[in-house]
């Protein structure tokens, strides 16, 4: 019998189903909870595991551990999809989840670099690849076998919980935070209390275990099982098997590119655009995206269920569009509600740097000429400014008036860098918005997450369609996390680090930009139109 019509026979009741919805969902936003503590406490990790006098070459080193990560995923999902494609879905999933909770509270017990040196960011880069490689396997296998148990006219509906859990993930991360921050004394909670969330870990993992282990395989790989159609060696079927070549390139640049830069953008990059250079208070920064990322979880769900109806490209054209043209006038809104003294002062006292060896190397822990460290000091006050001839000595202007300062001092030059600024009417200190900025703020936050709802709310079942069920596994994993991993997870270092060159708080924003606007051409070109339909009924 064939395998499509076998499991046709064998299709859950609704009760199976929420079961199904449940226990894959609640895993997911386990798993992701473990991976994103790393990046909603990356400035803590930073001073335990990355000490550095130079507070930006620090940040970077956090985000390129976080992006470490992010690289191995396609190593996982090649893994990972090769033993859901021969043994099964279930338990590659349960290996996925289990081995993230371990590698996340093991971040939680590694001494600092102050204890055991070098060592210490070395075995937390170790335990990011261990998250990266179960991350890999976990969302190819959770999508997979939700979109496996729905009926075709649900699929998109059933399988939308799966992208709202990964915001689940995240504000699940920011909730623990906060409430540790709540219930730690600050000075408790920097220098220890800040591992808490990554050992609640194994709490979560006893949690998704005891649920997923309640499931039963999905009824399509047991009928290809039962039929004997189980694929041979899955990775290679992905790029030998007629036309998926095509189908790998359209989901790895024109899906998960599209969907994972403007997700990250919204929830990662509007959560250090906020705390960093608008400077607003840390706990004022993490309610307000906690807000809106649970506002933007019922986005994903509604775009879902509309693309049963619509069909699944639609929305992710829709939404790539309307991201190209909205994404700078929103985070301009964001900077002029957050914090528009910075604004202000920045229109009317603009800060110019000129002189000899003007560049700046965000890399490097010392800055090799006075113009350069100059830079340094800049970018860590999240000042922005323009550079101008590169001659003479090294020289500052703000509004248009030397300020001058002893570049020679090491020690003292960025507070009387800041003392200086802070004279001509710059404010460093942390903000607190009123109320109607933060309704503001929360609302443009909320835009963006919409835009991620339409990029990625019908993705899983997308993904399910397109590619055929004897290795859908490893087939839609791979390309999904090339994509999410590298043109997504490395999205917060590429962005900090043009940031940091070109001192302009929204320079980092034209990452996002450039590969929006190229995967909405390959989306255009690629995805299927019309009403959602079976791989076998459209090839």
């Amino acid at each position: 019998m064939n395998a499509t019509v076998a499991a046709q026979e064998h299709q859950p009741s609704e009760k199976e189903i929420r079961l199904v919805i449940a226990a894959s969902s609640a895993g997911t936003v386990f798993e992701w909870f473990d991976f994103f503590i790393y990046g909603a406490l990356a400035k803590l990790i930073g001073d335990a595991f990355f000490p550095s006098d130079n507070e930006t070459l620090k940040l970077l080193l956090v985000w390129a551990g976080f992006a470490v990560g992010f690289g191995f995923r396609p190593l996982g999902a090649v893994l990972f999809g090769f033993l859901g494609d021969r043994l099964g879905r279930k338990y590659t999933f349960l290996v996925t989840v289990t081995l993230m909770g371990i590698a996340t509270a093991g971040v939680g017990l590694v001494p600092s670099a102050a204890s055991i040196g070098i060592a210490a960011p070395l075995i937390v880069i170790g335990l990011r690849i261990l998250q990266g490689l179960a991350l890999g396997g976990e969302y190819g296998g959770a999508a997979i076998y939700v979109a496996e148990h729905a009926p075709p006219e649900k699929r998109g509906y059933y399988t939308s919980f799966i992208q709202a859990s990964v915001v689940g993930g995240f504000v699940l991360s920011i909730a623990v935070v906060l409430l540790c921050r709540a219930l730690i004394p600050e000075e408790a909670f920097n220098a220890w209390g800040w591992r808490i969330p990554f050992l609640l870990s194994i709490i979560l993992l006893g949690i998704s275990l005891w649920m997923r282990l309640k499931l039963s395989e999905s009824p399509v790989f047991r009928a290809m099982k039962e039929a004997g159609e189980t694929a041979k060696n899955p990775f290679v079927e992905s790029f030998t098997y007629p036309g998926n070549l095509k189908r790998i390139f359209v989901a790895l640049f024109g899906v998960a590119g599209v969907l994972t830069v403007i997700w990250y953008t919204a929830f990662f990059y509007g959560l250090s655009f906020l705390r960093d250079p608008m400077r607003v208070d840390e706990g004022v920064t993490e309610i307000v995206v906690l807000i809106a990322g649970l506002i933007s979880m019922s986005f994903y769900i509604m775009v879902g269920r509309w693309s049963d109806r619509v069909g699944r490209k639609k929305p992710i054209i829709i939404g790539a569009i309307a991201t190209l043209a909205l994404l700078f006038p929103i985070f301009w809104g964001l900077g002029a509600l957050s914090n528009p003294g910075l604004a202000k002062s920045a229109r009317e006292m603009p800060v110019a740097v000129a002189g000899q060896g003007c560049d700046f190397d965000p890399f490097a822990s010392k800055q090799a000429t006075e113009c350069g460290r100059l830079l340094a000091d800049l970018t860590s006050l999240g000042v922005g400014y323009s550079i101008g001839e590169p001659n003479g000595e090294a020289r500052l202007t703000v509004g248009g008036g030397q300020l001058n300062v002893d570049l020679a001092d090491d020690a003292g030059r960025k507070a009387a860098l800041q003392s200086a600024l802070e004279a001509k009417g710059y404010d460093f200190s942390r903000q607190q918005p009123p109320l109607l900025n933060l309704v503001g703020i929360v609302a443009l936050l909320c835009a963006l997450g919409m835009l991620s709802a339409l990029t990625y709310g019908s993705v899983a079942a997308l993904l399910a369609e397109m590619f055929p069920a004897r290795i859908r596994y490893s087939s839609m994993s791979i390309p999904y996390h090339i994509g999410a991993g590298y043109l997504g997870g490395f999205l917060p270092l590429i962005a900090a680090y043009i940031v940091a060159t070109t001192g302009d708080a929204y320079a980092g924003l034209w990452y996002c930009w450039a590969v929006m606007a190229f995967g909405l051409v390959v989306a255009w070109w690629g995805l299927p139109d019309g009403p959602p339909r079976d791989f076998e009924e459209h090839g």
